[in-house]
């Protein structure tokens, strides 16, 4: 299928050739009739792709200051590389899709194929999309009047934000799509419509409409107008759907509120707040976030989890459906926004000159034929006989940051890659000389040319992709963690002792130079050991999905788990016993502020500090080693340190953490044979160990694996 994309490196706008993507759980599969060009927002994306690496940063400085704190820490190449890396991640474009449902995924049952429906899908030409963010289309409703839901949402959002009440005067500054749309559904609800805009067009088309609309540009000073319309009271609210980097948007804003008066944010401008504005009239300002209650909840978005409405009368599904609601009726009539129709393989007429475009509404109309086609093939190659071919199920920010460099440096023989939406896939495809990318994992294992296996998905797919590799008979690396729990670690060993496929983890830690050199000066006379690893791990927002215990399983089984590896590494033996302790009072299970103690089997002891609360400029990682009157100091794999051992003292290196060491063992394993870079049993029980911390902290003792 053909899908509308942005390359946030240089700037272009392309119709990109990718996967069709498969329906899933809670989700809807959409073939797409229309889609409709908000010229707002997706010009300022398509700007910003075209800016200067300057230009970017001058746009985030928040961005900026995490990057000079990843400088300090992991030096400059690696910070470089992950800037890179994510300028070469392409954005997908458009947010108003009108299509017709041809698949439903578990759980959805409000819709059935065949369904029209409105969606805030990509300009593509099937979209994948949550439940909670699909409605039905009315029978009376045109597909290119349906296409301006997600729009009207946006405005009406912004409108029951500011609860104006009948017989009210509102200031709506900005006509553009969003603004016209806001300024008649307040028309609709009985409020006095003032509309403010420097396009002659757009004035036009507001004033047929019936809204006062008035072009500063003509003269007309807006302060006195809205004070000489409202006897000298003021404008009881204010909506700003502009798009403009201007400070004297909001100071206007302020100046024409009554006292008490409200103003509410739906589009893009300056906001150096002068307090004296506000202070006098006690104004109120509050932001408007998207379509609605809903917008970046991952339990309603993604899980289909909806609020109850005598809680939460109007979410962002409901906004949708009293749009299309209103556009049935009549109250709200978009057709008079439509400037242009456009067929997709036309798209550069609209992203070609954005900055210069007066369009208002701009159609962009879907005609395809094909059938749907889960995988495309982006380079020719033959794998006929070859060994260690390999199929990767996940692109996201790791794969693309660190395997598949790596991969590449070591000539890997890669013939597919893998998304759930197909676009990321493709692009890393392109980027990497992949032979295929696919939407459906399952082409991977159904073919025998591959036979070892990357999962590199979410952590809650991890147990059952490796569970259907190993029945696939293909060797296995996912990774970390294996599983989020003991039925799946048990549903694993009971197939891998079955047929004893290599399975390995990404605890790519114990392959890291510093690592190797740390085990050879221990030796292996399997002497106890005393450990204090640490990991300034660092803060991450509470709403991200690692920190589900069902989806990523918490820190502590997600990530620590690479120290309880390091450890077991180290002491050459396995963990026997747990305990784990965290901060707070009252500590959740998805803690990333704990300390992990580990008890060997050969006497060896082990803490792991794993601390999110940390600066960000302090070392990531430092390691220390107590063995028989000797110590070792590892800092963040760049420095090791060594006391007490003769003929060494120190080294130093460029930061690496072994991913290029594993990733090369273990292509060259399985090409060559030999015993598994990591043993089975030792990847077991590292993830028993993880889950024993969780147990310990809820129990509040020790726990014997």
């Amino acid at each position: 299928m053909k899908q509308i994309i942005q390359d946030l490196k240089n700037g272009e706008t392309i119709l990109e050739e990718v996967p069709v993507p498969m329906v899933k759980s809670g989700h809807v599969l959409i073939k797409t009739s229309k889609s409709l060009v908000s010229l707002g927002t997706e010009r300022m994306l398509v700007e910003f792709g075209k800016a200067n690496f300057i230009q970017k940063a001058r746009q985030q400085p928040d961005k900026v200051k995490m990057v000079l704190d990843k400088i300090k820490t992991d030096g400059i190449k690696p910070t470089m590389d992950a800037v890179l890396n994510k300028l070469n991640q392409p954005l997908p474009l458009g947010y108003c899709n009108v299509g017709e449902v041809v698949a439903v995924g578990k759980g959805v049952e409000e819709f059935k194929v065949g369904d029209r429906v409105a969606s805030n899908g990509n300009h593509a030409e099937y979209v994948i999309v949550p439940k909670n963010l699909v409605a039905k289309i009315p029978d009376n409703i045109t597909d290119e009047e349906a296409a301006f839901t997600v729009i009207g949402s946006i405005g009406l959002q912004g409108i029951r934000l500011l609860n104006p009440t009948f017989g009210e005067t509102v200031v709506v500054v900005g006509l553009g799509l969003i603004g016209l749309v806001t300024a008649e559904l307040l028309m609709a609800n009985g409020c006095n419509v003032i509309g403010f805009d420097f396009d002659l067009e757009k004035i036009k088309i507001a004033k047929d409409k019936g809204i006062i609309a008035i072009n500063p540009a003509e003269g007309t000073n807006q302060l006195k107008f809205v004070e000489s319309y409202t006897n000298g009271i003021g404008a009881d609210g204010v909506i700003i759907t502009a798009s403009n980097k201007s400070n004297e948007i909001i100071s206007q804003a302020a100046n024409m509120c009554r006292k008490k008066g409200r103003i509410v944010l739906v589009g893009v401008i300056g906001l150096d707040i002068s307090r004296d504005d506000f202070f006098k009239k006690e104004l109120t300002f509050q932001v408007s976030c998207s379509y609605g209650p809903g917008r970046y909840d991952e339990e309603y978005e993604q899980k289909g989890h909806d609020y109850p409405i005598g809680y939460v009368r109007w979410t962002e599904k409901r906004n949708f459906e009293a749009i299309l609601s209103a556009i049935s009726k009549g109250i709200l009539d978009v057709k008079p926004l439509i400037t242009e129709r456009i067929a997709l393989a036309d798209y550069k007429k609209i992203y070609g000159d954005m900055q210069n475009s007066k369009t208002i509404a701009s159609i962009i109309e879907y005609n395809s034929t094909k059938a749907p086609q889960s995988t495309v093939t982006v380079v020719q190659k033959s794998f006929e006989g070859k060994k260690g071919v390999i199929g990767i199920v996940g692109s996201g920010n790791f794969t693309s940051s660190t395997i598949l460099p790596n991969l590449k440096k070591i000539d890997a023989a890669i013939k597919y890659i893998a998304s759930s939406g197909g676009l990321s896939s493709t692009i890393m495809a392109k980027r990497h000389n992949i032979a295929k990318s696919t939407s459906n994992y399952k082409e991977i294992l159904d073919d025998s040319d591959v036979d070892l296996v990357f999962v590199t998905t979410k952590h809650n797919m991890h147990g059952s992709m490796v569970l259907e590799s190993i029945k696939a008979n293909k060797s296995v690396f996912v990774e970390k963690p294996l599983a989020l729990n003991e039925t799946e670690l048990q549903a694993i060993i009971s197939e891998y002792n079955e047929r004893r496929v290599n399975v390995s983890v990404g605890f790519n830690r114990r392959f890291a130079p510093l690592a190797k050199k740390m085990k050879t000066l221990l030796g292996n006379d399997n002497a106890p050991i005393n450990i204090v690893a640490t990991m300034n791990a660092g803060f991450i927002p509470a709403d991200l999905w690692v920190h589900d215990m069902e989806v990523g399983g918490g820190r502590i089984i997600g990530e620590a788990c690479h120290y309880i590896d390091l450890c077991s590494y180290f002491t050459g033996s396995k963990v026997k016993a747990v305990c784990m302790n965290a901060m707070g009072l009252n500590p959740e299970e998805n803690t990333d502020n704990a300390t992990i103690l580990l008890k060997y089997e050969n006497g060896s002891n082990a803490v792991i500090n794993y601390f999110a609360n940390g600066s960000k400029a302090y070392s990531k990682e430092r390691v220390e080693v107590y063995s028989q009157e000797r110590t070792l100091v590892m800092d963040n794999w760049r420095k090791l340190q060594a006391f007490g051992f003769k003929g060494f003292s120190k080294t130093s290196s460029k930061q690496d953490k072994g991913h290029y060491n594993q990733f090369n063992e273990l292509v060259q394993q399985h090409i060559k044979g030999g015993n598994p870079i990591i043993p089975f049993e030792e990847l077991v029980n590292t993830t028993r160990a993880s889950f024993a911390a969780i147990e310990s902290l809820k129990n509040g003792n020790w726990i014997n694996l």
